[in-house]
């Protein structure tokens, strides 16, 4: 596209939203919690059924940043604080792409891809942050039994600006977890009011903190549904969603504004926090279509058609390379990218995804090959902590017969490891060629 068509860009992540929460997967009032501002950018949009993510927090921030799999960038899962974390400096992010094509970039909320100097969103292509670097499980320890403030990194939201040192605003603990999605998604109606105002594009990545354990309401949330904390927090977590959409339509910015909704991960497994992924079985930290398949809308009047639902395959690495395409951002070429351009088919001038399948990873194994119908497993573990580990004999599963993953089918359609296990190997080769980064690594 041309620089004076570039369109805005808001990107809102839930945060451990499951794929059966809101009402327009079939969750909602179903669950105790209407969503009628999500349900309705859905009506005004495209929902996927099939959008899938990495296995938690980190490997999908990273993968959607980098446009790579995380085995490849050595974001493979959340290190507690002062620990080695985060994307290296060598890793380009969508940030950077977009902010060398002249958009103005905010990230207002989770980072968790660096929680050191260099490594803080303002260091990585966003021209101010405001946030917590790295996960919100942190508010428990200032108020956890018998918690040591001397060995532990204390929790803090932070903020930034391109150019300056990132500082501490406010101690993240549990207060200041029911305020936080409030305080982000001010700070980006702000940021759009003063894009707006002069005419710059702009990327507005908003990774709000809801669902995330533990999930606690805002207070003027608190006991909105009488259905307990989970339930307010789904019901605020709608309407923050609702107020940036808002915002775009009173700033006459709708037809100039790609809005897309997603979630990072499946639903949390732990009580009393465990969320649902509706007819899909398992939760994040497992290889299920519980954990890969989360919610994704996107919305963008006079370009996306309302009302289009499709089960086509498409990965959250995808996200960066079509999202540099609408940009007219080039990728870089020294690296393999692992996401495709989806944009045709977002766009329906193309049915299909642009995509048949993808390998998954937990940490360093390769726990099962998605591929049209099938999921090939390598590792066996329903529900996490619960496995049998490796399997001698993989199972095979046909995804639209059997959702939830009951019935190994491989002995009666082996021909379908020849393509599965060709992706793998064209994998491998990739990375023998451009070797992975190790977890942990540290900046050159």
């Amino acid at each position: 596209m041309s620089d004076a068509k570039l369109p805005n860009i808001v990107l809102i992540v839930a945060d451990n939203l499951g794929w059966g929460e809101p009402g327009c997967y079939g969750g909602g009032a179903l669950r105790g919690a209407p969503t009628p501002r999500i349900d309705r950018l859905a009506a005004e949009g495209l929902l996927l059924q099939n959008f899938n993510v990495e296995s938690d927090c980190v490997p999908t921030r990273s993968a959607l940043m980098t446009g790579r799999h995380p085995i490849r960038t050595g974001c493979l899962q959340s290190v507690p604080p002062g620990l080695p974390q985060g994307l290296t400096r060598k890793e380009v992010t969508l940030a950077q792409l977009l902010a060398g094509r002249g958009y103005a970039t905010a990230h207002y909320g989770k980072w968790h891809l660096g929680d050191v100097p260099g490594r803080f969103p303002s260091d990585r292509g966003f021209g101010e942050w405001y946030g917590i670097p790295r996960t919100t499980d942190e508010t428990q320890f200032t108020s956890s039994l018998g918690f040591d403030p001397s060995v532990v990194d204390l929790p803090y939201v932070m903020e930034g600006r391109a150019g300056e040192p990132s500082r501490n605003v406010e101690l993240y603990d549990l207060d200041a977890r029911r305020r936080i999605d409030e305080a982000l998604v001010d700070r980006a109606l702000d940021f759009m009011r003063r894009n707006q105002a002069s005419g710059q594009p702009f990327f507005l990545y908003l990774p709000l903190v809801h669902l995330h354990f533990p999930t606690l309401p805002h207070r003027d949330f608190a006991g909105r549904t009488g259905n307990g904390d989970f339930a307010d927090s789904m019901v605020e977590l709608d309407h923050r969603v609702g107020q940036v959409v808002d915002e775009v339509d009173r700033l006459g910015l709708a037809e100039d504004t790609l809005v897309v909704f997603c979630s990072d991960n499946g639903p949390e497994f732990r009580a009393p926090y465990r969320g649902t992924a509706g007819p899909w079985r398992g939760t994040y930290h497992t290889a299920m279509e519980g954990s890969l398949r989360v919610p994704f809308i996107a919305r963008w009047p006079g370009h996306i058609a309302p009302g289009r639902v499709s089960n086509e395959i498409v990965h959250v690495t995808d996200l960066f390379t079509t999202l540099a395409r609408l940009a007219g951002a080039a990728l870089p070429q020294d690296r393999p990218i692992d996401g495709v351009d989806q944009l045709d088919f977002l766009l329906g001038s193309r049915e299909r995804s642009a995509r048949e399948g993808f390998l998954f990873y937990i940490k360093n194994d390769l726990r099962a090959v998605k591929w049209r119908d099938w999921k090939l497993h390598f590792f066996w573990e329903p529900e996490v902590n619960e496995g049998k580990g490796r399997l001698e004999s993989p199972y095979l599963f046909n995804i639209t017969r059997d959702p939830k993953e009951e019935t190994d089918v491989l002995v009666f359609n082996t021909w379908v490891m020849g393509p599965v296990l060709r992706m793998v190997q064209a994998f491998n080769a990739s990375c023998a060629q451009w070797p992975n980064t190790p977890p942990g690594a540290r900046d050159d």
